[in-house]
C-alpha cells in the first residue's frame, strides 16, 4: 500500500484518538487501551514500509502520549502526588533526554570558557564576581578558611535567602525559553562563566580542594538543578521554533506544560541545597573529609539517578510491560 493511501485510510482514526488523548474525551481505559494496540499496529506498519517518513514521528508522538495517558489511569496510580514523581516526570524527561544533554553541553561548555578566561586574564574573576567578593575571599584564605563567605548570617536566613534565590533563577531560566530557548542560554553563560571563573580562583590562589570539598556539599544538586531548568527553558524554545507535525499553538501548549513539570521537579532538591549551603556548608572546614565527600557524593547520586538513571529504568519497564499486554 502507498503511504498517501495508508495515511487516508487511517487518518480519521489517528485524529479521533488524538482529540481524545488531548482533549480527554475518552475516559474508559479499557476502550483506550484497545485504540493504542491499534495505534501501535500502525506505528509498526509504518515503519516496515516508510521508513523515512514523517507519519512515523507522528504516530511514535502519538502512541507515547496514549500510554502515559493510560498507565496514569490504572488503579495503583490513584495518588496524584505519587504518580507525578514515580511516573509523569520521568517519562517526560526520558522523552526529552536529547534536551538534558544538549543543557549539560552548553553548560560544561560555558563553565571551560569561564574558567579559561580566568587563567589567562587575571582581571576577568573580579570582573565576574565583583571586587568586593574576591577581595573578601582573598582575606577568608589568607585566614585559612577560604569558604568563610558561607558562615556569614544566621542559618534559617541564610536557607531562606539563597533557596528564594535559586528557585527564581530557575523559574526565570525556563520562562526566557520563550525567547526561542536564547533567553535560556544566556541564563546558563552567566551561571556557566560564574562558576567556571568562580572555581579557577581558587585553584589560583592553592586551595582548590578546600574549596571543593565545601562549595560542592551544597553545589552539586544546585547546578545540576540549574541545568535540568535550562533544559526545561530549551523544550520551551523548541516547541516554538520547531512543532513538528503539530500546529505552532498546540505545540507550545505541550512545550509548556511539560517544560513546568521539569521545572517543578527541581525545586525540592533547590531547597535541599539552600538547606545544606544554610545549615551544613558553613562547617566544612572542621568535618572530615571523608563526611564532606560522603555528602557530595550522595546529593550528586541521587539528582543523577533521578534525571539521568531512573526515566530509562522506567521506560524499559513499561517497554517490557506493554509486551507483555
Amino acid at each position: 500500500m502507498r503511504e498517501v493511501a495508508f495515511i487516508k485510510q487511517n487518518k480519521e482514526k489517528w485524529l479521533n484518538f488524538e482529540k481524545a488523548i488531548f482533549g480527554k474525551n475518552l475516559k474508559n481505559p479499557d476502550e483506550l487501551a484497545s485504540l493504542y494496540i491499534q495505534l501501535v499496529n500502525d506505528l509498526s506498519y509504518a515503519q516496515t514500509y516508510y521508513p523515512k517518513s514523517k507519519t512515523i514521528l507522528y504516530l511514535n508522538n502519538l502512541a507515547a502520549k496514549a500510554f502515559q495517558k493510560i498507565y496514569k489511569t490504572k488503579r495503583e496510580d490513584k495518588n496524584r502526588f505519587v504518580y507525578f514523581w514515580k511516573i509523569e516526570v520521568p517519562l517526560i524527561v526520558y522523552e526529552y533526554r536529547r534536551y538534558i544533554g544538549y543543557a549539560f553541553a552548553i553548560f560544561l561548555s560555558f563553565v571551560a570558557i569561564g574558567a579559561l578566561s580566568a587563567a589567562y586574564d587575571d582581571s576577568f574573576v573580579r570582573l565576574i564576581l565583583g571586587d568586593d567578593y574576591v577581595n573578601m575571599s582573598l582575606e577568608n584564605i589568607e585566614a585559612g578558611d577560604p569558604v568563610a563567605v558561607y558562615k556569614s548570617g544566621s542559618n534559617w536566613g541564610s536557607f531562606i535567602g539563597i533557596t528564594l534565590n535559586n528557585l527564581y533563577v530557575g523559574i526565570k531560566s525556563f520562562i526566557y525559553g520563550v525567547f526561542g530557548g536564547l533567553g535560556t542560554a544566556l541564563v546558563m553563560l552567566y551561571n556557566g562563566i560564574m562558576v567556571g571563573a568562580f572555581q579557577f580562583f581558587f585553584y589560583r590562589e592553592g586551595v582548590f580542594w578546600e574549596s571543593v570539598r565545601g562549595i560542592w556539599i551544597h553545589g552539586s544538586m544546585e547546578i545540576f538543578a540549574i541545568v535540568i531548568e535550562g533544559a526545561a527553558g530549551l523544550i520551551l524554545g523548541a516547541s516554538i521554533l520547531f512543532p513538528k507535525t503539530y500546529s505552532r499553538m498546540t505545540s507550545f501548549k505541550m512545550g509548556v506544560k511539560n517544560g513546568v513539570k521539569i521545572l517543578i521537579s527541581t525545586f525540592p532538591f533547590t531547597i535541599a541545597a539552600g538547606f545544606l549551603e544554610g545549615y551544613v556548608t558553613r562547617y566544612s572546614n572542621t568535618m572530615p573529609n571523608w563526611l564532606s565527600v560522603t555528602i557530595i557524593l550522595l546529593t550528586l547520586s541521587l539528582i543523577s539517578f533521578y534525571y539521568l538513571v531512573y526515566p530509562f529504568i522506567l521506560n524499559h519497564k513499561i517497554k517490557k510491560e506493554n509486551a507483555i499486554i
